[in-house]
């Protein structure tokens, strides 16, 4: 039971940064954290999922520009719903290979001497390091740990927010894409699940609109807020 309560905090964390740290705060540049903070998001997420933030933000922000076109790196208006929802990381592989897109979508991400020197350079170590430290913490569980980990981004991230979240759920307002709303699996992706309110205000950090929609992110951002580590710069 202890490790299954481990393997699931670990994976909220990772969620978190990716909603708080590549969504929220480079992609869209609506809050900002502490230096600590801020790296902290980095190193675990280069430690669990391996994926450079320079490309995440740019097929993120492309996928604003060209949201539900032919040109979306992950639309299941284009690709179909379960093409997404199963391999929407295969998508987001493909996408990152146009290193001009990234090189213009980009800018704005931490260019610094451990970005260019490990996470970028070495994308894959941390995931090997990871399964290292997950023998070393879990015994032989540790291989089915380290599954669900990596996991976790690729289905829930790449496959049911790019995929289903556009294909099925409430809309709170009309968008020129087909972004929606599923409310009730906030919990478990960091509020993410909140897309068309986030299509309607992508600069917004906070996603939720309605009394029974429950954002997370916002949630951390609040209470990291609250004692100086966040610092909101966009309600727009």
């Amino acid at each position: 039971m202890s490790t299954i309560i481990a393997t699931l905090v670990m994976v909220q964390i990772t969620i978190a940064c990716v909603t708080l740290y590549l969504h929220r705060s480079q992609a869209h540049k609506a809050v900002e954290f502490h230096p600590v903070v801020e790296h902290f998001m980095r190193f675990w997420l280069w430690l669990t999922t391996g994926m450079v933030t320079k490309e995440w933000v740019a097929i993120h922000r492309k996928h604003h520009q060209k949201s539900d076109t032919v040109d979306d790196p992950h639309s299941p208006k284009i690709y179909g719903i379960w093409r997404v929802l199963f391999g929407g990381a295969f998508l987001y592989v493909k996408a990152k290979q146009d290193t001009k897109m990234v090189n213009k979508l980009g800018v704005g991400t931490p260019d610094d001497w451990i970005e260019r020197n490990l996470y970028s350079k070495y994308p894959s170590t941390g995931i090997e390091l990871l399964l290292f430290l997950d023998f070393l913490i879990f015994g032989w569980w540790g291989f089915l740990v380290w599954l669900v980990q990596v996991a976790w981004i690729p289905f829930w991230a790449a496959g049911v927010i790019n995929g289903l979240a556009h294909w099925w759920g409430y809309q709170n307002g009309e968008t020129r894409d087909l972004s929606r709303n599923i409310s009730f699996i906030g919990i478990i992706i960091g509020g993410e699940c909140l897309h068309n309110n986030h299509h309607l205000e992508p600069a917004n950090p906070k996603l939720s609109r309605r009394w029974f929609e429950f954002d997370i992110g916002w949630m951390y951002i609040t209470l990291l807020k609250s004692v100086g580590l966040a610092r909101l710069k966009s309600l727009n």
